[in-house]
């Protein structure tokens, strides 16, 4: 019965992935809001019925691609305060970097805006709340630089794929470092702890995590 349970979930695995992977094909030649259903059965070469098994709607199906990718992604802080880890200030900004099957997210208005709008609600509470303890900023002050903060790692992510950029590591480091120290900027160092989750360092700067 259990060995019958995994098989079933692997072809369940599958299939959603199957779904999945046409969608990100068919995103390459039109629009979202374009996208059929009918289209995405006949390319991933199953009936309505399956799909309806696994997907209410085609924007299901974005929300669970989006959900894959970023599940593994690192807390923001975690990359943003950090000048000893390597990796993009946002991670799922290096995982598209890598994939390029993940590119064309980047470039569709409302996937771009789906994408956006999850890597914000992941991370909106917990670097709100350690940017609002740490410093004299409002909630709304807070807010507003996580979302122009994420919103300038997309168009920089944007205008470097469409470009071809090779110089990914070199960019990155540079926008890290803007961003960390214009949010070291308004820290208080008074003693409290600080947004890295460590007292100030020697210098009177939050140390790094």
């Amino acid at each position: 019965m259990k060995n019958k349970t995994k098989v079933i979930d692997r072809r369940t695995r599958y299939t959603q992935q199957t779904i999945k992977d046409s969608f990100l094909s068919l995103l390459k030649e039109k629009p979202f809001s374009k996208i059929t259903v009918t289209e995405v059965c006949r390319m991933s070469e199953i009936n309505r019925g399956t799909f309806y098994l696994h997907y209410y709607d085609i924007d299901d199906v974005l929300d669970s691609l989006l959900e894959d990718v970023i599940t593994d992604t690192a807390r923001v802080l975690d990359h943003v305060l950090c000048s000893e880890k390597i990796g993009c200030t946002f991670p799922f900004c290096q995982k598209v970097q890598e994939d390029t099957r993940l590119q064309v997210l980047f470039f569709d208005d409302v996937a771009s805006s789906c994408l956006l709008e999850k890597l914000c609600k992941l991370s909106k509470e917990e670097f709100i709340t350690h940017l609002m303890q740490n410093s004299l900023l409002t909630f709304e002050q807070a807010e507003a630089v996580l979302y122009f903060q994420m919103n300038g790692c997309l168009a920089i992510n944007k205008k470097m794929l469409k470009n071809k950029c090779t110089d990914w590591r070199e960019i990155q480091q540079a926008v890290d470092h803007f961003i960390r120290a214009g949010l070291e900027s308004f820290l208080i160092c008074d003693g409290r702890q600080t947004v890295s989750g460590k007292g100030p360092g020697p210098s009177g700067t939050p140390e790094t995590l």
